[in-house]
């Protein structure tokens, strides 16, 4: 296991095994450097943890936990892509996009599940760039969905 991985398990937090894709796409990719996660939603052993929208039927508290998990979904990916998370040297940027209703505005504080998961994972190397986007819709009807870019130890 990995410090991070290390980090993580004493909070009591278990990265998990890579989300098999849902469509015609590799869940991380590295390009030099970098690595770039797909989309993450909140899989959680196998089921979306909740569908809906914000603003409407999901609660703000609910979808800061699937963000959360998204972002651990992330650090799956990455992991099944470099093998060990110590490999990252910095988390670059998040993109965390929030179903939610025209006059929901709280999308900051739903992807601060993703980033504050990061930053407990990483340390001062999980500080990122981050936009947080409210949409309509999501893949599976999610309530969201994390990228992650991260930079490897060269």
């Amino acid at each position: 296991m990995s410090l991070v991985e290390d980090r993580l398990a004493a909070l009591g937090i278990v990265v998990p095994d890579v989300v098999p894709p849902v469509a015609a796409y590799v869940p991380a990719m590295r390009a030099g450097s970098l690595v770039f996660t797909s989309g993450q939603l909140p899989f959680r052993a196998g089921e979306l943890m909740a569908t809906g929208t914000l603003g409407a039927a999901v609660d703000p508290t609910v979808a800061t936990d699937c963000a959360r998990q998204c972002a651990l979904n992330a650090l799956g990916a990455i992991k099944a892509l470099i093998g060990d998370l110590d490999q990252v040297e910095q988390v670059v940027k998040l993109v965390v996009f929030v179903a939610s209703t025209p006059d929901f505005t709280g999308q900051p504080a739903i992807a601060n599940g993703a980033s504050q998961l990061m930053q407990v994972a990483f340390g001062d190397a999980g500080v990122h760039a981050r936009s947080a986007v409210g949409l309509a819709s999501l893949p599976l009807g999610a309530p969201v969905e994390v990228e992650v870019i991260v930079s490897l130890v060269s």
